[in-house]
């Protein structure tokens, strides 16, 4: 408790990064030398003692970089995270993992795509790491999520742990929570700005020993999260898309540079075929779910009630109904396309 403290008290101070954090351990030799001569204020040790008291209320778990659940592939990387917090599933941090990012304006084909390998990979017991954005990260985590099993997926915020954004995902965050992980570097109770994002995608590329890259524009976080990859010395697989598409501009200048590996699916990583699920046949549920929507918008209430189901046990398959371009959702329900 008193070095968790500690170390908060350093990482909390205004100006103070995992860049500083690291300068100023180097030049002191030691976490206590440090404050010392930092000499924090009582409202700064107010602050973090009360952000520690927060996350034993909220059951959020801090773990160092000296601690086997912190991510292994991400204490590899200079001037890491010294502090994170994670909600969920600590046990989910420990194992292999892929980082998958891609825009928020994906196509439906796209989504499903990645949905597909997503879910691939957790069959395969390598974690998916994404950032819980709408559009390709929602499909990474949701994919995921079909595969039987927990500790398969990771959802990086930029924000504190508890603040959930975009607040279209809730129902995706507590999924997650219940068999997987939400971690951040920031405070709990955090708001994010723009810039924060960019930590955000720091992270992904960090915890991620491989990252696929889908749709993105040239100009976009997801570019830029390959840009942390590249660094960090991953291996980058990139997702070709139409030329004539600007979501198809990211990874077609990857791969045409050479810093990405085209990707033509789960082939390219494990050695037997894997049929994509849109070729399987829909489960009962989904059908039945499916014959029920028409033209005419139904909400998710108005839909439980007529196939005899709660909402949250209809809404993953109304999010793998839309992500296979089968339905939309609109302003008052869901309609058949």
């Amino acid at each position: 408790m008193k070095d968790l403290f500690e170390h908060l008290l350093i990482l909390r101070s205004p100006g103070i990064g995992p860049v500083a954090y690291n300068k100023l351990l180097n030049q002191f030799g030691s976490v206590g030398a440090v404050l010392d001569s930092m000499r924090p204020s009582d409202g700064l040790r107010d602050s973090v003692m009360r952000e520690i008291d927060m996350a034993d209320k909220m059951n959020i778990k801090f773990i160092c970089d000296t601690d086997a659940d912190y991510p292994p592939a991400l204490r590899r990387v200079k001037n890491h995270p010294p502090v994170l917090t994670v909600r969920g599933n600590v046990e989910t941090l420990r194992g292999e993992s892929v980082a998958m990012v891609g825009t928020r304006h994906a196509t439906a084909v796209g989504m499903e795509f990645v949905a597909n390998m997503a879910m691939s990979f957790a069959e395969h017991n390598i974690c998916v790491v994404s950032g819980m954005a709408i559009g390709t990260d929602s499909a990474a985590h949701i994919g995921a999520l079909r595969a039987i099993g927990n500790v398969n997926t990771i959802a990086v915020l930029a924000g504190g742990v508890d603040y959930i954004w975009p607040t279209e995902n809730e129902s995706l965050y507590y999924e997650i929570l219940e068999r997987g992980a939400v971690i951040s570097d920031m405070p709990i109770g955090f708001v994010p700005k723009g810039t924060n994002f960019v930590q955000r995608n720091r992270l992904i590329a960090g915890i991620g020993e491989k990252l696929i890259l889908s749709e993105a524009d040239l100009k976009s976080g997801s570019m830029k999260t390959a840009e942390f990859a590249w660094e960090y010395g991953r291996q980058i697989y990139a997702v070709p898309s139409h030329p004539a598409d600007s979501r198809g501009a990211g990874p077609n200048s990857l791969i045409r540079s050479g810093q990405a590996i085209l990707c033509q699916g789960v082939s390219d990583f494990f050695n037997k075929r894997i049929v994509a699920e849109k070729d399987v046949k829909k489960t009962e549920s989904e059908n039945e779910i499916l014959d029920k929507i028409g033209t005419v918008p139904l909400s998710e209430s108005v839909l439980a009630e007529i196939v005899g189901k709660t909402i949250p046990e209809i809404k993953r398959e109304l999010v793998i109904l839309e992500l296979q371009g089968l339905i939309e959702k609109q302003d008052t329900g869901y309609v058949k396309l």
